[in-house]
């Protein structure tokens, strides 16, 4: 893909599919290193599923038998000499701490870096797409963070405000792009 924002849309996209109330995409920068982590309370998947997932002739879907977010993932991090990992557990397996999380790390000076691209559009997609979902988005570097947390915007405006409702997607954007206008300096 040619931006991390994308492989971000994609592997979130599974939070939504495995029935996740609550998930987070977290990026932890560093001078070196970009992390992205995937956190959600979803169904979870096996043991079987966890080995298989970075195999992209691998899926769950019924629609077509390849999955390539996962690999394409693990190929852009491993591919700046970075790590990829990711642990779950089922409902059956901990009922009450069941989910997956993914992580992603990459060395930003690799020249295989892909560039984190848009995130701003792609939160705000995530949120609109699935406004049911609490969704808790960060982006720390040193002491600097871009965080918003849909559980609290929800806890604020009450259930009569819709998130994906044009008013609130474009606070929400506009409060992101003042975040990250002092982010970098």
């Amino acid at each position: 893909m040619k931006e991390l924002s994308l492989n971000i849309l994609d592997i979130a996209g599974n939070s939504v599919k495995a029935g996740a109330t609550r998930a987070e995409v977290l990026i932890v920068e560093t001078d070196d290193t970009l992390s992205l982590i995937f956190k959600d309370n979803g169904c979870g998947m096996t043991k079987q599923q966890v080995e298989n997932v970075t195999d992209p002739f691998f899926t769950t879907r019924t629609t077509r038998n390849v999955g390539l977010g996962i690999p394409f993932l693990k190929l852009a991090a491993e591919q700046t000499g970075g790590s990829f990992s990711i642990e779950s557990a089922t409902k059956e397996e901990s009922p009450e701490n069941h989910g997956t999380t993914t992580t992603a790390v990459f060395f930003k000076n690799s020249i295989d870096f892909t560039p984190l691209g848009d995130v701003i559009s792609t939160v705000t997609t995530l949120i609109q797409g699935s406004p049911h979902i609490d969704w808790r988005f960060s982006h720390t570097y040193g002491e600097k963070e871009v965080c918003i947390d849909t559980a609290e915007i929800r806890s604020v405006l009450g259930d009569d405000v819709p998130l994906d409702s044009y008013e609130v997607i474009e606070w929400i954007k506009s409060s992101l792009e003042e975040e990250y206008d002092s982010f970098y300096k």
